[in-house]
C-alpha cells in the first residue's frame, strides 16, 4: 500500500456562507483530493453536517484535522471509524433497455434491494443506497446494458450507538 489511509471525518459546521470553500481549500492547498463530500442541513437550522472521505498518511490527516479544527465555522470535528459508523452513498443510474430486459433488470434490483424510479420503452433510472462496494457492484453489473448516465453523492455517516455529533 502507498502508505495513505481511507479517512472519514465527520463535522457539525456553522451554516454559513463560504464555510464548504474553506473546509475544502484547507484541503486542497495541502495537496490532498477529496475522495468523497456530502453536505447537509442538520435538526438545527444554524448547522450543517459534513461528511468527508479522503486518502492520506496518518501524520497528515492529523495535520489536517488540526487545521480544520482550528476553523471558525467548525463547532465539532471528530474522525469516524467505518466499523462503528454508518456509511450510505446514494446511486442514480440510468441505463438502456427494451421491454424484453425488464424482468432480468427486475431481478437485479431485487438482488441489490434497487428501486425502479423511472422507467421508458428504451430506459430504465434505478435508484439504490449502501456502502461504496455495494453500488460499485451494482454499477458492474449494469454496465452490459450500456449505462446512459449517473449520479452518485458521497458518503454520509453516522457513529453507531446513541451518542450524537452535536454533542461532543
Amino acid at each position: 500500500m502507498t502508505g495513505q489511509d481511507k479517512h472519514y471525518l465527520s463535522m457539525l459546521v456553522e451554516n454559513v456562507a463560504g464555510v464548504l470553500s474553506r473546509i475544502s481549500g484547507l484541503i486542497a492547498r495541502r495537496g490532498y483530493n477529496i475522495d468523497s463530500l456530502s453536505v447537509c442541513a442538520t435538526e438545527d437550522a444554524r448547522y450543517s453536517r459534513m461528511t468527508i472521505e479522503l486518502q492520506a498518511d496518518e501524520r497528515t490527516f492529523k495535520q489536517i484535522q488540526a487545521q480544520l479544527g482550528k476553523q471558525a465555522e467548525v463547532v465539532r470535528l471528530v474522525e469516524l471509524n467505518a466499523s462503528d459508523s454508518v456509511l450510505r452513498e446514494l446511486l442514480l443510474i440510468k441505463i438502456r433497455c427494451d421491454k424484453t430486459q425488464i424482468p432480468e433488470i427486475a431481478d437485479l434490483n431485487s438482488i441489490y434491494k434497487a428501486k425502479t424510479v423511472d422507467i421508458t420503452s428504451s430506459s430504465m433510472t434505478l435508484e439504490l443506497t449502501g456502502k461504496a462496494d455495494k453500488l460499485d457492484s451494482f454499477i458492474d453489473m449494469l454496465r452490459p446494458y450500456g449505462i446512459i448516465e449517473m449520479a452518485r453523492s458521497g458518503s454520509s455517516a453516522l457513529q453507531r450507538g446513541s451518542g450524537c455529533l452535536r454533542e461532543g
